[in-house]
């Protein structure tokens, strides 16, 4: 909040501070009341618009974009510093239009973006994806931006992007006027404390399937894992399933299932219509889609000459506004069944397959080739209006095609034995120590 003040002596400088929706600004406009004020007395708050006047000119606008359609608020305007808090909450639409924004309102000024955030929220995997996998901590990334002249003339320029790592016991002056702080954290559930209290970017609060793990020390033992190194042949006797979830716009999704005599399921081949870009398509055609589907499955050993079924999206068989996509594949050879579509059970029977059993095996296993599910299925976050189901405004797809599988192969929920309870020893050593924060970090 304050880094928005470094430029505030310049008289037509404008600074852009963002929260999701407009009440989670309350406490940053609390604090900005208060150092803004200590930093320039006759700086004057605007409570009716939301925005500091400083005596040179320049303003801070506190805003909102709650919905998808609020980036058209700030449409046809220019801010030479933007702040996005709580990025995670953002989609990759809502951040990346603001670069749009992004722009000077006047010579003199530093054009530049900063953003904070925590693990979670619908926009947790494409944060994680840009900023925390992309590179160790303090490494800065360049990203080359090309563009052609009205004269042909082709441009390319570069764009920093770095990820700077803060846990809270980073902040020392928090933990001395709060013993207590690191404590509270550590009492919370296992996901929100190990988010919150280390930054944990594989776990996190709202996360649908906590039951995911991608641990690549055990690719080879298939042990407390979901992901596992690929393998061939795939016996001829598993059943082999093609699952389409179709996108233009947003990416398509196929993945190719097996299925073996105890119906575990393994997914041992991917095809995702992705640009690079979080949630961006990259719109194929149905035909180009089914010649893709059709070449991968004439080479890849696993695939080539087996007899595969399909199941789909529904919405695949619709024919409003013209051919329908299910018959553009049938045209190429490629037939799928219209998928189940209730949307709670089918996640149940997701999180069946994902249980460990006793072991440690699931019943359901990905392939190290498969990227993209691996990328997105722990992302997902609830819906904020249906708290039973995921949200559908992350990238889902290749979830939405899994569970059309899921749902065509049912299994049980998993019951495993339960560990027989430990006497209570009044004796016992191991506990905690309050206000030792060297026990919390070696043992929570």
């Amino acid at each position: 909040m304050c880094e928005a003040l470094r430029q505030v002596h310049i008289p037509h400088y404008k600074g852009l501070i963002l929260r999701k929706t407009y009440p989670q600004l309350s406490e940053l406009i609390e604090k900005s009341l208060i150092y803004y004020k200590m930093a320039y007395p006759r700086a004057r708050w605007n409570g009716t618009e939301h925005y500091w006047t400083f005596p040179s000119g320049a303003k801070i606008i506190f805003g909102s974009m709650q919905y998808q359609q609020d980036k058209t608020k700030y449409q046809g305007k220019a801010y030479d510093y933007i702040a996005f808090d709580e990025l995670t909450h953002f989609t990759w639409d809502e951040y990346s239009y603001l670069f749009s924004r992004n722009r000077p309102n006047g010579p003199g000024t530093r054009v530049y973006v900063r953003s904070t955030g925590n693990p979670g929220g619908i926009g947790h995997g494409w944060v994680k994806e840009r900023f925390i996998t992309a590179a160790r901590p303090m490494t800065t990334l360049w990203d080359t931006i090309k563009w052609r002249e009205p004269d042909g003339t082709e441009r390319k320029a570069y764009q920093s992007r770095i990820f700077v790592q803060s846990t809270v016991f980073d902040n020392k002056k928090l933990l001395d006027n709060d013993q207590g702080y690191i404590q509270r954290l550590a009492s919370l559930p296992e996901a929100e404390r190990n988010a919150l209290l280390y930054g944990d970017w594989d776990s996190f609060s709202g996360q649908v399937f906590l039951e995911w793990r991608n641990n690549t020390d055990h690719y080879i033992d298939r042990r407390d894992t979901h992901v596992i190194a690929p393998f061939t042949p795939i016996p001829e006797t598993w059943k082999i399933t093609r699952a389409l979830d179709w996108g233009y716009s947003r990416p398509f999704s196929v993945h190719w299932y097996a299925t073996d005599h105890d119906k575990r399921m393994y997914v041992i081949r991917e095809l995702y219509g992705c640009t690079g870009q979080p949630n961006v398509g990259v719109m194929w055609p149905p035909g180009k889609v089914a010649q893709e589907i059709k070449r991968i499955e004439a080479e890849d050993p696993n695939l080539k000459g087996r007899r595969i079924g399909g199941v789909a999206d529904p919405a695949i068989f619709s024919s409003a506004g013209g051919e329908s996509v299910a018959v553009t594949m049938e045209r190429n050879q490629l037939y799928f069944d219209p998928g189940n579509n209730d949307r709670i059970n089918g996640k149940m029977q997701i999180h069946n397959r994902l249980s460990f059993d006793d072991k440690g095996i699931p019943m359901l296993y990905i392939f190290s080739t498969c990227k993209h599910m691996i990328r997105t299925f722990p992302a997902l976050v609830y819906s904020q209006t249906d708290v039973e189901d995921v949200d559908s405004d992350g990238e889902d797809h290749a979830y939405d095609e899994c569970r059309y599988v899921c749902m065509a192969n049912p299994i049980p929920a998993r019951i495993k034995t339960q560990a027989k309870p430990k006497p209570y020893n009044p004796f016992d050593d191991d506990k905690p120590k309050y206000g030792n924060y060297d026990y919390f970090k070696r043992t929570i």
